[in-house]
C-alpha cells in the first residue's frame, strides 16, 4: 500500500508510482473534518480518482482518508463521501503534527482509546457495509502503553483493517521503527494488519513483516527514495529501475504538474531528489546543482544536462 503523505502524495504522484507497479492500494492525504459538512468538490480535490471509480489510471484503488475528533461529524461526512462511491474510507489517528493535534485530530486521539472506537463506529455505521472502513494509528502518543486498548476499540468498532505506524507521536519519523511491538497485536486480532515505518528496501520489508507478524506493508518515504520498491517487494520485476529511468519519471511528473504553482517544480524537484539520493547517489549530485534554482525552466534545463551527460 502507498501511504498518505501530506503535501507529497497527490493524485499525480499516485498515478506515477502505481504505473511503475507493485501497489495494491493507495490512501489519499487526509481530508480535515470539522463541525460542518464537506462539499463534494473537496473530496474530488483530494481524490481526483473519484471521477474514475476511485481508481488510478493503472487500476489501483484509492481509499479516501478522513481526520477529525468528532464522531458525529466524522460519521456525517463519511456518509456524504460514501455517495461518491470510493473504494474505501480510511481514518487517520496517526498524524503527529502539532497543529493537527491541537485541533483535536490525528495521534492526540490515541490518548483516549474509547474516542477512537467511537469515531470508527460512527464511520462504520454511516456507510454501506460493502465499503471497507480502515484505520491508521501509531504505537501511541508518548508511549505504547495504550496500544492494545486502542486496537481493541478499533476492532470492536467494526474496522475492516488496521495499519500501524510503528512509532509513537513523539517519535515522529526518527529511526528506528519498533516493528516488534506490533507482534503482540498481530497474534490476537482477526482483521488484516498492515505495518508501516522505516521500510526503505526489500530487506526492510521482509524484516518488518517478520518482526511485526503483519500480513501487509505500507510504504511511505521509502516509495519516494526507491520508486521501484513496491514492485521489487512483489517480485514483479527482475531488475531495478536505473537512474536515468527514474530521472525521466521525475521529469515527466514535474512537467505534468507544472501549472500548479510558480515554484512547484523547483520545490518538488528538490524534495524528491532529497529522497532519491538515499538510493541513487546521482540524485544527490543533481540536487546540489539545482538547490539555488527557482524557475521551472532552469530546473528542466539542469535535468536535460544530466541526461546529455550520461
Amino acid at each position: 500500500m502507498l501511504a498518505p503523505m501530506e503535501g507529497v502524495v497527490d493524485a499525480q504522484m499516485r498515478t506515477v508510482l502505481t504505473h511503475i507497479g507493485g501497489y495494491d492500494r493507495c490512501v489519499t492525504e487526509f481530508v480535515r473534518v470539522t463541525e460542518q459538512l464537506i462539499p463534494d468538490h473537496v473530496f474530488f480535490r483530494y481524490s481526483a480518482e473519484l471521477h474514475e471509480g476511485g481508481l488510478t489510471p493503472s487500476g489501483t484503488p484509492v481509499f479516501v482518508q478522513l481526520l477529525g475528533g468528532s464522531s458525529k461529524y466524522m460519521g456525517l461526512n463519511a456518509a456524504r463521501l460514501a455517495k461518491l462511491e470510493p473504494p474505501g474510507i480510511d481514518i487517520n489517528f496517526g498524524c503527529p503534527s502539532k497543529t493537527v493535534n491541537k485541533s483535536d485530530g490525528g495521534s492526540v486521539l490515541l490518548r483516549e482509546p474509547r474516542r477512537v472506537g467511537d469515531i470508527v463506529k460512527a464511520v462504520r455505521d454511516a456507510v454501506d457495509p460493502a465499503i471497507p472502513v480502515t484505520a491508521k494509528i501509531r504505537l501511541g502518543f508518548s508511549n505504547s502503553d495504550l496500544l492494545h486498548e486502542v486496537v481493541e476499540q478499533v476492532v470492536t468498532a467494526g474496522a475492516n483493517e488496521l495499519a500501524i505506524h510503528a512509532r509513537t507521536k513523539e517519535d515522529r519519523y526518527k529511526p528506528p521503527a519498533y516493528w516488534s511491538l506490533v507482534k503482540g497485536i498481530s497474534d490476537t486480532v482477526d482483521i488484516p494488519l498492515t505495518i508501516n515505518g522505516e521500510i526503505w528496501s526489500v530487506n526492510d520489508a521482509r524484516r518488518a513483516l517478520s518482526e511485526s507478524g503483519c500480513s501487509d506493508l505500507m510504504l511511505g518515504r521509502g516509495a519516494l527514495s526507491f520508486p521501484d520498491l513496491a514492485r521489487q517487494i512483489q517480485r514483479q520485476g527482475s531488475a531495478e529501475l536505473g537512474w536515468l529511468e527514474v530521472l525521466s519519471i521525475v521529469a515527466s511528473y514535474l512537467r505534468n504538474s507544472n501549472p500548479k504553482h510558480p515554484l512547484f517544480v523547483s520545490g518538488r524537484a528538490k524534495q524528491w531528489l532529497g529522497f532519491l539520493q538515499m538510493h541513487y547517489p546521482q540524485a544527490g549530485c543533481l540536487f546540489h546543482k539545482i538547490k539555488r534554482l527557482k524557475e521551472a525552466g532552469a530546473i528542466f534545463q539542469a535535468f536535460d544536462v544530466e541526461f546529455d551527460g550520461r
